[in-house]
Formats: C-alpha cells, sequence, structure tokens
C-alpha cells in the first residue's frame, strides 16, 4: 500500500529494476536468481553476507531483499528501526516524521520485532489495527512511504509476519506530525526539533531561502563599496558584460538583493560577502584557530591549547584571506636526507587541501537563525588538522558520496565567490583535496558529521607522523646546518623540532616528549648545547632556575 501514486509508481520502479537483474545479481555473498525473484516476488536466497557487507546496503535493498534472515542480522541504526506491533498513534507518526526528515535515504520501520532483534510478528493485531498500522498516513500527513508483509516463523514453529514500512525523504519541505511537530535522527536517537531547527531544516530542504531574505543592514552606509566594485568589475569581466550595467543592477542579477521603491534593500548572502560589519547580523561569521599540544582536545585544567586565535569581523572573502596567513604560519615543512644524499622537503599538509577545506567550511556551512551564532573551528593537533564547520551534510551528501556530489547550501553565496575566484564551481573541489594528499602520499580525507547538541560536518587531514620523529623541522634545518642536521637520531629530532616550533624547551617537556627519565632527558638537551645545536638560557645566580630552558643556538660556526 502506497501514501501516494508517485510512491507507488516508486514501488514499481524498484520491483520492474529488480526484475531486469541478470541471472545473479551480488550484494556481498548474497546472490538473487532472477527466475526466482519472478516466481516468488523477490524472495531470496542468501548465502549470508558478512556483518561488515550488511553495513553496506542501502534502505531500498534492505527493504526489497528482506526476509527474517537479514531482519534478524541488522542492527537498529541510520537505516533501520524496530517497533513491537503495538507500536501506534502519535509515536508512530513521530517516526514517520523522523524518517521524512532525514536525508539522504529516510529509513524503515519493521514492525513487530523487539528491542534485542527477536521477533514478536503482527498477527496478534485485529484487522483494524492492522490497516491503521499499514496506512498510518494521517499521523504525518507530508510523509511519503510504502508497506509490505515479510513472512516470519516464530520460535514456537508458528507461522507469521513483520510489516515494513519504507519512508523517504522528503526533499523541499520539513514533515511534521498531525500534531504540528517535526522530528529528525541525530546519530542513533530520534530528536523532536526546536522551532529555530525546523527553520534551519527547511532552509538545508531549500523551503525557506535564508540567503535571499533582508538583513536588515543599510545600504550603502553598511557596506565596502570597495569591495562591492571589485566583484561587479570581475562580473563584467567574466561575463564580457558590453551593457551599462550599474553596481546595484550586477547585485540584483547576483540575487544580492532586490530593487523595491527605489531603494537596494541587501539580502544575508550580500551581507556575508560586503558588510563592514558582517557579524552584525550573523554573529557566528568567524573563524577560531586552535592548536593543541598532542593528540587529544584536553578541558578544564587539562585544556592543552598552545595557541588560540580569533578571526573576526571580517566578511567570508576576508575570513578566508586571513585564515590562510594563519595556517601558513603554523604548518610546518620538514626535511630529510634521501638516498641520493641530498635533502628533500616536504610540507606537513599540502596548500591546495587546507585551503579548499577552509573555503568548503565557510562558503557551504549553515548561517540559518538555528546556527548563525556557531563559529568554524580549524584544530591542529599534533598528527592531524580538523576544520568543523556549523549543519549537517546536505541532502543527498554523505561521507561516502561527497567526491562526486555536489548539493550547495547558499548557492547565492557560492555563486558570488565564483566571481571572486574563491570556487571553480565545478564540483571539484573535494577531489582535489583527496589528489592532493595522495599526491604526498598522505592519508585520504575523511569527512564525517558530528553531533554535540547540533550537527557540524568535519574534514580531518592527517599528516605523516614519522615526519616529526624523522624529520628535521625546514626552520631549525636552516639553522643547525645540513652536517648537524644528518647526525641527529630520532629523540633528537623530536626535541629540535619541538623548539622550532616552540621556541623552547625544558627538561621536563622533553620527559614528556621522549618517555625516557628526568636524568637521560637532561643530557639529551647538554649533548645537544655541546654539539652547538642548543643553548641553555637560565640565570646562573640561581641555583635552580624555575624559568631555565633551552633555545636553538643562533649561530652555530
Amino acid at each position: 500500500m502506497a501514501s501516494t501514486t508517485a510512491y507507488a509508481e516508486h514501488e514499481r520502479s524498484l520491483t520492474a529494476s529488480a526484475r531486469h537483474l541478470n541471472a545473479y545479481t551480488c550484494v556481498g555473498e548474497l546472490r538473487v536468481s532472477q527466475e526466482a525473484m519472478i516466481m516468488s516476488k523477490v524472495q531470496l536466497e542468501f548465502t549470508f553476507p558478512p556483518r561488515k557487507r550488511l553495513e553496506l546496503l542501502t534502505v531500498d535493498e534492505i527493504y526489497e531483499m528482506a526476509d527474517q534472515e537479514l531482519l534478524g542480522a541488522l542492527s537498529e541504526d541510520k537505516r533501520i528501526e524496530r517497533k513491537p506491533a503495538g507500536f501506534h498513534g502519535t509515536p508512530l507518526g513521530e517516526y514517520l516524521s523522523m524518517w521524512a526528515n532525514t536525508s539522504p535515504d529516510g529509513g524503515i520501520l519493521a514492525m513487530g520485532m523487539n528491542d534485542d532483534g527477536s521477533f514478536q510478528g503482527c498477527s496478534v493485531l485485529s484487522s483494524k489495527q492492522l490497516n491503521r498500522l499499514e496506512d498510518p498516513g494521517d499521523l504525518c500527513p507530508d510523509a511519503g512511504f510504502i508497506t509490505k508483509r515479510v513472512p516470519i516463523r516464530l520460535l514456537d514453529g508458528r507461522e507469521d509476519y513483520v510489516v515494513l514500512i519504507r519512508v523517504f525523504y522528503r526533499k523541499g519541505r520539513v514533515v511534521r506530525t498531525a500534531n504540528g511537530e517535526a522530528f529528525i535522527r541525530r546519530a542513533d536517537r530520534k530528536r523532536k526539533l526546536r522551532s529555530e531547527e525546523e527553520r534551519e531544516l527547511a532552509i538545508d530542504k531549500g523551503e525557506v531561502d535564508f540567503e535571499q531574505e533582508s538583513c536588515g543592514l543599510r545600504f550603502p552606509d553598511d557596506f565596502d563599496q570597495d569591495a562591492i566594485d571589485g566583484f561587479c568589475r570581475s562580473v563584467r569581466d567574466i561575463l564580457e558584460l558590453i551593457t551599462d550595467a550599474s553596481d546595484i543592477d550586477i547585485l540584483c542579477t547576483r540575487h544580492l538583493g532586490i530593487f523595491n521603491n527605489g531603494d537596494f534593500i541587501p539580502n544575508f548572502a550580500c551581507a556575508l560577502l560586503f558588510a563592514k560589519e558582517p557579524d552584525r547580523v550573523i554573529h557566528g561569521c568567524k573563524i577560531r584557530f586552535l592548536r593543541f599540544d598532542g593528540d587529544e582536545e584536553g578541558t578544564g585544567e587539562r585544556f592543552n591549547v598552545v595557541k588560540d586565535i580569533w578571526i573576526d569581523g571580517l566578511t567570508i572573502p576576508k575570513l578566508i584571506e586571513q585564515a590562510e596567513k594563519v595556517l601558513e604560519s603554523q604548518i610546518r615543512t620538514f626535511s630529510a636526507l634521501g638516498r641520493d644524499g641530498r635533502f628533500y622537503t616536504k610540507p606537513e599538509y599540502p596548500k591546495p587541501a587546507w585551503y579548499e577545506a577552509i573555503v568548503n567550511a565557510c562558503v557551504h556551512r549553515s548561517y540559518g537563525n538555528g546556527l548563525k551564532n556557531m563559529v568554524t573551528f580549524v584544530k591542529m593537533f599534533d598528527s592531524r588538522l580538523e576544520i568543523e564547520s556549523p549543519g549537517p551534510f546536505m541532502p543527498f551528501v554523505t561521507p561516502e558520496n561527497i567526491f562526486g556530489t555536489s548539493n550547495p547550501r547558499n548557492p547565492k553565496l557560492m555563486h558570488a565567490m565564483y566571481f571572486m575566484r574563491f570556487v571553480k564551481m565545478a564540483a571539484e573541489g573535494t577531489r582535489r583535496i583527496r589528489d592532493t594528499m595522495k599526491e604526498l602520499n598522505l592519508p585520504a580525507p575523511e569527512f564525517s558529521q558530528k553531533e554535540i547538541n547540533f550537527s557540524r560536518v568535519r574534514v580531518t587531514l592527517r599528516n605523516n607522523i614519522h615526519h616529526r620523529r624523522e624529520w628535521v623541522d625546514t626552520d631549525a634545518f636552516a639553522v643547525i646546518g645540513t652536517v648537524l642536521a644528518a647526525t641527529l637520531d630520532e629523540n633528537e629530532k623530536r626535541i629540535v623540532n619541538f623548539v622550532a616550533e616552540n621556541k623552547k624547551i625544558n627538561v621536563s617537556q622533553t620527559v614528556r616528549l621522549t618517555n625516557v627519565s628526568w636524568k637521560t632527558a637532561k643530557r639529551m638537551l647538554d649533548r645537544l648545547v655541546e654539539r652547538r645545536i642548543l643553548e641553555h638560557a637560565h640565570r646562573s645566580d640561581v641555583e635552580r632556575d624555575p624559568e631555565a630552558h633551552y633555545r636553538l643556538r643562533r649561530s652555530n660556526s
């Protein structure tokens, strides 16, 4: 049974596709006989796939292939939820809303199953209850779904069935229950959306065009005219405009505001690009750079931040430019002696990768009401760089398909950034991150969505940690010279690299860095002093100077 003709057609399409499979279609170890599918209405024979393969099945594949063995093997996750036969009414409507609002594929309700994965069946229901279960559309009027019964056998040998409700993701509209409430799946839980979160979801779905709403700033007083002039010149050059279109005409045609009763009314996209103080209307239009000592983000007394830089009060183009300067001052390069006797230099991360990640975070993040106060974070650890931006993945974009799928959250903003030459709008940015990391033999970038009170998209770039252990920091290399650099052992390189990065080191820091005793750490530092690589800075008139430390010697002649 389908709630609408469109979804009934979708079901017929899926079934037709199944009938046109080759003689055997492989999903993991699962093989489906075309003839058996036609004669037995998609009753499948399993050589059951291992658990890892189950996680690769899509929602549609689970629905089409479902039998008792498959349903029993699956765990509740982002694709399927189990509920007992008596689960009905308002709570059922909430789950319909949840799946209809959860991109990119919606999900499945398996009715007649217990939380532990055992089977209860639905034959205990009366005809009226069963009809309500298989046609729950009035509980959530805008949800699209199809249902079917899957035969099972209970532990006592009786034949029974579960009812599967396949709920489709609804693009273009926030789906609410009959009570007017909206739900979404966050991690492994159903969550009711607050009013501001509903609006944020409406923006993501395109139901509300936040970019195009009036920002409330005065034009031209509150805007940077030089930036607008530069943008309009670029538009004229790229489009080869030969008309006498004014700057305001160009802003209007680029959907950055409207002309109303003789006045130009700028929108939020315009404010993010050209306002003198964009954070007056979007308080979270900021980037916070944090550099941590080590590989973990401590809290409280163990908050291990060594750099904390705020980039704020700027438009998106200027935020990106300033973030570029900050990262360039923090990204390190390392030198090592090659087999040919020559020294070679490599950066921790390729610039095209981290620069593109920052551009994406600024252009594709959510600036809507619910998240407009949330900032973008750039976090640097010893072994990785993380760029976190507010908002979830856009509908139909997942970590698995992100290299070939583009669905910009802020298309007007992104299009304007194209004319400012920050983006190419060719759906190639994420591929550039991947490819430039690969060129330096670095791990592939990791894209993920984190749920901490609200959604964040995180891009993780990992460096070659051995650079910090086996290579010499290029800044230190320039100071100590080729001959001495070639003589350093692993611990000495780590000490020199630490000093190059932090300007100084003491014995206690050396102990933590190298995992040796205090006496051994002191001897290593003193040997580096004897070899004229470090110098000992301390007060000679104090027996135990608490401020004593070691630093790179500025002259090694």
